[in-house]
């Protein structure tokens, strides 16, 4: 490239790091930067515009997580391949319905992979489906490091604890103390397959703990996998509870008659329209928990990501009457893949025999060199600095949907105090699912809120978007179809009078 890779302007309002993103940003965009050019060192760029080298760094960083840089230790930073909107392809019938047919919160896998196959050429869908977090910070060099840790110790010949190994079960008891403020022991930690696992246990637990059929609330909207998991128990049933603007209804959830013999809640982020449940409300939960000896399931699925307001404090540090239960993964964390996560267990001893009477039987179902990782992962801080700098990173991609999807009229934008993914209000399930339809066609791979009720055909109507996965470019190319497809099936939703 001719010329200086950019210009700082020492009259600019801007902070310099700003101009240092921005510069680089548009310099990409505009082709000077192309996919694969490396861009120089941070020592030499911040020696060629006169700024601090820790700016530069600081900078690269921010591009490394919008996805326009690709940085790897030992190898020099380069530009990363980014999506040409020009260039894609139509997403094929076949493909459509079979990401339909998809659980809404299952990460693009072989399936998918396997109908790109047919034909090469065609490129995958701008995916917008909510749970799919970035793993473009992850260090890598600590995540192979944790890896080789693991596979160097001693092979044991033992049977693995029920609970998980002890020394993942202390580091992640450190992790929750520092992350939210909650002090557990080892011994209150168990180690599980990610959320499906813990529900899935916790269910089987209460079958053993209630003399007849276990009645689990949930939220309506909610997750669906987890209600799911619950009824395919067999001997449990599901009663759905509304959720205001904060989360659960409690009052509703204190009408039901008998009380369920269990609750599961999102009350940190509402899963999955956004709310927060307050304090006084989350007290109450509690109260009612204590009188009517249920189990309130508290799902912290992504409170690590907080954008709007301070973290409020997790149910189970709350919790006098030992009646509430944390389920935590570091899928959002983290990555899918590692399927891991824990359940925090409460001093009850009822529920904690049931849960090893469980596990008594089916064992720990986490491989151990994966809990070795996991913990040395831990120990070494590379989950705090992850969580950091996606934090950073969310942060900015919330940023970019607001910009891009607020002022539609008849279609408000909301759900985005904290986490992965916004909600897009619609007057119907009828308009948001020709919505969908209508961006599938485009290229888009979206869901409906109609896919989260509790009560088929019921709930409030609108489409959920997840903005953790793609890069800052894929980010702005499907916004914009969203926003279009939006508009134009509200302006045809609308009825021409007669004359």
């Amino acid at each position: 490239m001719d010329g200086p890779l950019l210009v700082i302007d020492r009259d600019d309002a801007r902070p310099l790091g700003a101009q240092l993103v921005d510069g680089l940003r548009r310099g990409i965009l505009d082709g000077r930067l192309r996919s694969g050019d490396p861009v120089p060192s941070t020592r030499s760029l911040a020696t060629e515009l006169g700024v601090a080298r820790s700016s530069v760094v600081a900078a690269y960083d921010q591009l490394a997580g919008e996805g326009y840089l690709e940085v790897r230790q030992g190898a020099p930073t380069r530009v990363a391949p980014l999506v040409q909107v020009e260039e894609r392809a139509p997403v094929r019938v076949e493909q459509r319905a079979q990401r339909a047919s998809r659980d809404p919160h299952e990460p693009p896998g072989s399936r998918d992979a396997a109908v790109r196959l047919l034909d090469p050429h065609e490129a995958a869908p701008l995916e917008l489906r909510p749970g799919l977090p970035s793993t473009a910070r992850l260090d890598e060099r600590a995540w192979r490091a944790a890896w080789r840790h693991a596979s160097r110790l001693a092979v044991p010949g033992d049977i693995p604890p029920d609970f998980g190994s002890t020394r993942l079960r202390a580091e992640i008891g450190d992790h929750l103390r520092h992350a939210r403020g909650l002090a557990c022991s080892p011994d209150d930690v168990v180690v599980t397959a990610g959320t499906s696992d813990a529900v899935a246990l916790l269910a089987s637990a209460l079958r053993i703990m209630v003399d007849g059929m276990p009645r689990v609330a949930v939220e309506h909207p909610g997750y669906p996998s987890a209600r799911r998991v619950i009824e395919r128990r067999g001997a449990l049933e599901t009663v759905p509870v509304p959720v205001d603007a904060d989360g659960i209804d409690v009052a509703a959830l204190r009408a039901i008659h008998p009380a369920p013999h269990a609750v599961m809640v999102t009350p940190h982020h509402q899963y999955p329209l956004g709310g927060r449940l307050p304090v006084a409300a989350r007290l109450e939960l509690l109260e009612w928990a204590a009188a009517s000896g249920a189990v309130v399931i508290e799902d912290d699925y992504d409170s690590e990501f907080r954008h709007v307001g301070a973290p409020l404090p997790a149910l189970a540090s709350l919790d006098r009457a030992g009646r509430a239960v944390l389920v935590g993964s570091f899928s959002k964390v983290l990555t899918p893949w590692l399927r891991l996560g824990y359940l925090v267990l409460p001093a009850d001893p009822a529920l904690r025999g049931a849960v090893a009477a469980v596990r008594d039987d089916e064992t720990c179902p986490v491989p151990g060199i994966a809990q070795e990782a996991m913990a040395e992962l831990l120990a070494s801080g590379a989950v705090r600095r992850h969580i950091a700098a996606a934090r950073r990173d969310y942060a900015h991609r919330r940023a970019l949907v607001i910009d891009a999807l607020s002022g539609i009229d008849g279609a408000p934008l909301t759900g985005l105090d904290g986490g992965l993914h916004a909600v897009v209000r619609l007057p119907s399930h009828e308009v948001a699912a020709r919505v969908v339809a209508r961006l599938a066609t485009d290229g888009v791979a979206i869901s409906s809120l109609a896919e989260y009720s509790a009560i088929p055909g019921e709930g409030p109507s609108g489409l959920i978007l997840g903005y953790g996965s793609p890069s800052d470019t894929e980010l702005a190319d499907a916004l914009a179809r969203v926003r279009a497809a939006v508009e134009r099936e509200l302006a045809s939703s609308v009825e021409v009078p007669a004359e």
